[in-house]
């Protein structure tokens, strides 16, 4: 009797799709969190005169708050497998860092945070292959 194993290249598939979810899921619950942080004009926040994309600080609480809650919603549809679920976190994570990228002069090391996490979360969907994935 023989039992076939999984390929290296599906091993690290059936990972990158779980590292993929559980990214998707930190980045929208730190997104939700930064938003309501600044919907609550806490004082974590610094907040400059001279900044091209200002909008006051609850705008940008709310911008991420939104968006954290779908990324989220979009980290629960990959680990189910949803095929419209890894070009939705594409998108979603893209529109992650350019947001983190602009409300760097409010939150710089949590900004980069983001974008880094962000980022891994891209390339993991990315290099995923379904396809190559065992049931």
């Amino acid at each position: 009797m023989t039992t076939s194993s999984p390929s290296t290249k599906q091993r690290w598939a059936g990972g990158l799709s779980i590292v993929s979810g559980c990214v998707l899921l930190v980045v929208g619950i730190l997104e939700f969190l930064q938003g309501v942080s600044a919907i609550a004009a806490d004082n974590v926040f610094v907040v400059g005169t001279n900044y091209i994309y200002k909008f006051n600080l609850t705008t940008w609480g709310w911008i991420h708050l939104i968006i954290g809650l779908i990324v989220a919603a979009t980290g629960i549809a990959v680990f189910f497998g949803k095929t419209f679920a890894r070009v939705l976190a594409i998108v979603l994570l893209s529109l992650s860092v350019i947001a983190n990228f602009l409300w760097i002069p409010y939150y710089p090391w949590w900004s980069i945070t983001l974008i880094a996490l962000s980022i891994v979360g891209i390339w993991a969907l990315a290099a995923w292959s379904p396809e190559t994935d065992e049931i």
